[in-house]
């Protein structure tokens, strides 16, 4: 399917930061037209209800999408946050099981996190990692020029009326 606008299709995902002392739980929720990352946030449990945190403050702050694309995660197959996107009339996606390369912009994003940010920096706790993040995705969606985008930030993009 050829994704021609922002909004047309939202996609999510939950990555796992490992810490000092345990490990964290990051999800996002990113446009794929724009790879735009609309919201973001941390945990140190994997539960639904960081999923639908950031699925409230995607819509909240960004409309709704078309169609919205997970993998099938317990998190994302949750009545609770299934009903949260019937509600607002999007079509749901989910991945068939073991496809990896279904979500691949934002295991992309994930492989740029860890690498760009996580790996560089010796976070301790989880304020300095949400500190850290805050402002490594300021950086990603309004700095980091991206050559498959025509060296647009993805700000630009997503800004763009389309």
């Amino acid at each position: 399917m050829k994704i021609e606008r922002k909004n047309h299709v939202w996609a999510t995902d939950i990555t796992f930061i490992p810490m000092p002392k345990g490990h964290m739980y990051l999800c996002a929720i990113i446009d794929l037209y724009s790879r735009y990352v609309l919201s973001w946030n941390i945990s140190n449990t994997m539960d639904t209800a960081l999923c639908i945190g950031v699925l409230k403050d995607a819509l909240q702050h960004h409309g709704k999408p078309k169609i919205f694309n997970s993998d099938q995660g317990s998190q994302f197959t949750s009545p609770n946050f299934i009903n949260i996107l019937e509600d607002q009339g999007v079509m749901i996606s989910m991945d068939s099981v073991g496809r990896a390369l279904d979500n691949i912009f934002i295991e992309r994003l994930w492989r740029s996190v860890k690498y760009e940010c996580i790996y560089l920096n010796a976070f301790e706790n989880g304020v300095q990692l949400y500190q850290g993040l805050e402002q490594y995705f300021k950086f990603y969606n309004c700095e980091r020029k991206h050559q498959s985008l025509d060296y647009q930030t993805l700000e630009k993009l997503f800004r763009k009326i389309v």
